[in-house]
């Protein structure tokens, strides 16, 4: 696997069907058919920490955050959409970050190509 937060959490959202990458906001993120964002580095851009932003299906980062507020946040703007905010400044499970990134791949991803991870799986 890669050796930085970037380069691992890069590798983990390319590796998902019609993945793309591009900067947002100045930070790298990752789009479904290059149209529905579903991750966003977040390298201290809006406080001293770095982590990432994801989608996420509802109730998803309520529990999250209030079960490990030390792993994970509600992030600025996207927060009120359900979205949730992983710290990588922090030890983290990298078996759980590919777990999110698939859960936020899937949020967004239309049916067709959600089967289409099914069948890769």
């Amino acid at each position: 696997m890669a050796s930085t937060p970037l380069d691992r959490l890069r590798a983990l959202c390319l590796a998902l069907p019609e993945t793309t990458e591009r900067a947002s906001h100045g930070e790298p993120s990752w789009f479904v058919r290059d149209k529905k964002q579903f991750v966003m580095l977040s390298d201290h851009h809006h406080d001293d920490r770095f982590g990432f932003w994801c989608a996420a299906l509802p109730g998803v980062q309520e529990s999250l955050v209030e079960a490990d507020p030390h792993h994970y946040f509600r992030p600025p703007y996207v927060g009120g959409r359900g979205w949730v905010g992983v710290y990588l400044d922090v030890a983290v499970d990298w078996d759980d970050i590919a777990d999110l990134v698939e859960d936020a791949y899937r949020a967004v991803a239309p049916k067709r190509l959600v089967a289409a991870l099914d069948q890769q799986e």
